[in-house]
């Protein structure tokens, strides 16, 4: 995906005098340009995403003269997003693009137009066929491949920095689209990319042109197509105000945010001990890789009344019915959600190509609706505080968490905002402590640590 490559763009020696000339305002057309092809790529594969899971896990089994999905129906799916993805890291240009367990940071260079072929056939086969990770990551090496490709169309001796700049933009449109909020989009790849100082000045302003035409077109597709945009589109939690946070809430929140940061480096670490594992031998245990992620979800179907839907993909279009549920369901069956979920999401995590956001955001809520039953620490308090606290623990980008956090329990207001910060804070420097003393005990640097 190479997001800290951006922050590396060369720049003027007065960029003050960049944004004045005739040549900036250039761009920022093209960027608005970009804005709109980024948006409907980006939509065509979001709907081409959707559309399949629907017609795999809901459509083809009554197809096929099955009354309803047999237990056993996610295998011969997870195995086949295995042989493609592995087909995609192993033979074509970038290796299917971004690894998730690397956070959304990492090195390299943007995404060239070459390896889009790649990234969008791993992440096809991932999130389509039911793995569990989520559309961001994907979309930001869209973004970004297109918006160079376009540069490239328009001048082919385009500048390095320019084509930096126009990636960056791409990007901000392609990750807008699915956190339903250009300024959103902005900020993960700001915090990603560790803009700062002249260079986010420069890059702000077309990514945000970019992103906010681009925010348009991705509504108006759906409108006009019939397509639901709403599948990957995030919205917050019907959560119940609350009037402010006490003291014990604050207590809590601390226990809870460690908690969630070790939990969350567990996932992580694993994660990056299978891959190693796996590459030895890509194509036969990423496949292998795919089926344990479906047994997994068949033993959390066999265990409760759940569905095996319910450990597989990103999760983010269960948050209603988990919501509606949570009275009814156990602590236990929670339990078994997070516990089974959390280790397809390892497994993914390593093996396959897609975003970690969704899935992080996901056992967030599952924690928080366990968590809610601890004495004095209502539902509000408790899933805002763990779906801060397992974003930066996989992201390690604390604003970007704590504004996820926050527009997610916007319907319990602004009073959550103290529980998020504490809980993110907390996290992240438990996060941090825990990668530093494992680095230091097995010997690996920080570079090597998966981009962590």
């Amino acid at each position: 995906m190479g997001l800290t490559a951006i922050s590396d763009v060369a720049l003027p020696t007065d960029p003050k005098a960049l944004i004045r000339s005739r040549h900036y305002r250039v761009l920022l057309v093209i960027a608005a340009l970009i804005g709109l092809v980024v948006s409907t790529a980006s939509w065509a594969f979001l709907e081409l995403v959707h559309e399949l899971q629907i017609w795999i896990y809901e459509d083809l089994p009554g197809q096929v003269g099955f009354s309803s999905q047999p237990v056993w129906w996610p295998l011969p799916w997870l195995a086949l997003a295995g042989a493609v993805t592995a087909f995609a890291i192993a033979r074509l240009p970038g290796r299917g693009g971004h690894v998730p367990a690397d956070g959304l940071r990492s090195g390299g260079g943007p995404t060239l137009p070459v390896e889009l072929p790649g990234v969008i056939l791993a992440a096809t086969a991932t999130l389509g066929l039911g793995l569990v990770l989520g559309p961001e990551a994907p979309l930001i090496a869209l973004g970004a491949g297109l918006g160079i490709l376009a540069m490239r169309l328009v001048k082919k001796d385009t500048p390095d920095q320019v084509l930096g700049l126009m990636a960056a933009a791409g990007s901000f449109a392609a990750i807008s689209t699915v956190f339903g909020s250009p300024v959103i989009g902005s900020v993960i790849i700001i915090e990603a990319a560790g803009l700062g100082g002249a260079t986010l000045t420069l890059m702000l302003l077309p990514g945000l042109i970019s992103a906010g035409v681009g925010s348009l077109v991705f509504i108006g597709l759906g409108s006009w197509s019939g397509f639901s945009t709403a599948a990957w589109s995030l919205s917050p939690f019907p959560l119940e105000p609350i009037s402010g946070p006490g003291w014990g809430d604050f207590f809590w929140t601390i226990v809870l945010a460690i908690l969630a940061a070790a939990v969350s480096f567990t996932v992580v670490e694993l994660a990056l001990r299978l891959k190693r594992y796996v590459e030895r031998h890509i194509i036969p245990l990423t496949i292998a890789a795919g089926l344990v992620v479906g047994c997994l979800a068949i033993a959390y179907a066999e265990l409760t009344d759940g569905s095996t839907e319910a450990v597989l993909f990103s999760g983010q279009e269960a948050f209603d019915s988990l919501f509606s549920a949570s009275a009814t369901v156990s602590v236990g069956t929670l339990a078994l959600l997070f516990l089974f979920k959390g280790l397809a999401w390892s497994i993914s995590l390593g093996n396959f190509r897609g975003g970690p956001t969704f899935p992080a955001i996901f056992l967030g809520v599952v924690g928080g609706l366990m968590a809610s039953h601890l004495p004095g620490y209502g539902e509000t308090l408790a899933v805002a505080a763990l779906v801060g606290a397992m974003c930066v623990s996989v992201l390690r980008l604390p604003l970007s968490s704590v504004v996820i956090a926050t527009l997610l329990t916007a319907n319990a207001g602004l009073t959550v905002a103290p529980i998020v910060i504490v809980a993110v804070v907390v996290a992240y420097l438990t996060s941090m402590t825990l990668t530093a003393y494992v680095d230091t005990r097995v010997g690996r640097t920080p570079s090597s640590a998966g981009g962590r």
